[in-house]
């Protein structure tokens, strides 16, 4: 019998590190001062030659999405990526994104294209996986659809953290 308790405190213990560990949220100080939260990326897309990563960035006013792609064009290229992203969610609607930025990053090893959540389209993107995402790239090879496989609901998972932060 106390073995039993034993592995069912193990679990417990094993079970909440785990759910604490996904709310693992960083953050960083922009050079103007804003401070940033964010998560470290989920894979949404892999091949060998080519991948997407996402993740949710927020200053705790405004929400955004931030696509890393690799490849990604050198910075003069980069710099001219200003269309806006697509996401269909499950919930079989689809959600324009507003481009923010487009930063380099570690010493230009990493590329990474912000785009504004919609205030209204939040809580459809906390409760509905991501399913395809259409991708206006220039100067990549990221100039199509990308159906998701990978992590479908990081988003969903990261928004819940950091909505249950900022309650």
């Amino acid at each position: 019998m106390r073995k039993i308790y034993l592995i069912l405190v193990v679990l417990l213990i094993l079970t909440n590190s785990a759910l604490l560990a996904q709310c693992k949220i960083k953050n960083r100080v922009l050079a103007d001062g804003t401070m940033m939260y964010y998560f470290d990326p989920a894979d949404f897309y892999i091949t060998k030659s080519k991948s997407l990563k996402i993740n949710i960035v927020t200053d705790k006013e405004h929400y955004f999405v931030a696509l890393q792609p690799f490849p990604f064009p050198s910075r003069k290229e980069g710099k001219k990526i200003k269309d806006d992203l697509i996401i269909h969610l499950a919930d079989q609607k689809q959600y324009k994104l507003s481009h923010y930025d487009t930063q380099y990053r570690h010493n230009d090893s990493i590329m990474q294209v912000l785009y504004l959540i919609d205030e209204k389209d939040l809580i459809a993107f906390s409760k509905f996986e991501a399913v395809l995402a259409e991708i206006n790239m220039q100067g990549t090879e990221f100039v199509r659809d990308y159906t998701f496989k990978l992590h479908k609901d990081a988003i969903i998972k990261q928004l819940a953290c950091l909505l249950k932060e900022d309650k």
